[in-house]
């Protein structure tokens, strides 16, 4: 048996201590519950059950108070408290529990999540998958939210990133920035037919433009080289600008033009 030496009031309940100096932290339901006053002599049964009790209440509201910033997901919840230190018996109740709340559903994760992502964030489809399996939502539900992303709305955004990206890379020829655009989207999780409708609703620069951006990027290299024989300056500058994606003829014309200008 065990004495009870004190019961002291804290901040998110109670702290009983025992004569032998066993300290347990509990709710005001459990002292109530189990009669617990200064003095009285305890069982080691009984001191056991209250822990367990002490265990649930304080991951319950350790819980509570975690999903009241945002929603989670049932794996969140599971691995917080399993950094809380509360026991795997107690959690499994506690999520039992904030299921039969309402308060813990996997399926309303990811809707929710579904929908804020295409508000607000640039992941297309495959990124919102991804993101959802790494919070440990069964597939099922995945692709049941995915529903709600769909063609329209990937369009919607994937041209908006587009539009984006096409002004980030302006300084890149006609392929190079495509080709840029078309990696970025494929990263961020959006299908290849999508990819593609973008790119073509795309306004790119006409041949001139291209060629005018062609001329800044190759005076540029010609500064770089201008101390280097002839024939490998114009080697060098040739592989430059065709890894930059301009064409051969541009860069052709853009050689002959140069060559003109400094004779």
């Amino acid at each position: 048996m065990e004495v009870i030496q004190s019961i002291k009031k804290e901040k998110t309940g109670y702290l009983l201590v025992t004569k032998s100096g066993i300290k347990i932290p509990l709710s005001e339901d459990s002292l109530v519950k189990h009669r617990l006053l200064k003095g009285s002599e305890v069982s080691e049964e009984l001191l056991n059950q209250v822990k367990e009790e002490a265990s649930f209440d304080i991951g319950y509201q350790k819980a509570l108070n975690y999903l009241s910033y945002q929603l989670r997901s049932e794996k969140e919840i599971k691995d917080y408290l399993k950094k809380q230190e509360i026991n795997p018996p107690q959690i499994k109740q506690i999520i039992d529990k904030l299921k039969d709340l309402s308060l813990l559903d996997d399926k309303v994760f990811a809707e929710s999540y579904v929908r804020t992502a295409i508000r607000t964030t640039d992941k297309g489809p495959q990124g919102v998958k991804e993101f959802l399996m790494k919070k440990g939502v069964p597939s099922d539900f995945i692709d049941e939210a995915l529903i709600l992303f769909d063609d329209t709305h990937q369009l919607e955004l994937g041209q908006k990133l587009g539009e984006k990206m096409a002004r980030k890379y302006q300084k890149s020829s006609q392929k190079e920035r495509i080709n840029k655009i078309r990696q970025q989207l494929f990263i961020k999780g959006f299908k290849s037919d999508v990819i593609s409708s973008v790119i073509d609703g795309l306004a790119f620069d006409d041949d001139e433009d291209e060629y005018d951006l062609l001329v800044k990027q190759g005076d540029k290299l010609w500064r770089r080289h201008e101390r280097v024989e002839t024939r490998k300056k114009h080697q060098k500058i040739k592989q430059s600008l065709y890894q930059k994606g301009f064409s051969i003829d541009d860069i052709n014309r853009y050689i002959e033009e140069k060559e003109m200008e400094l004779e």
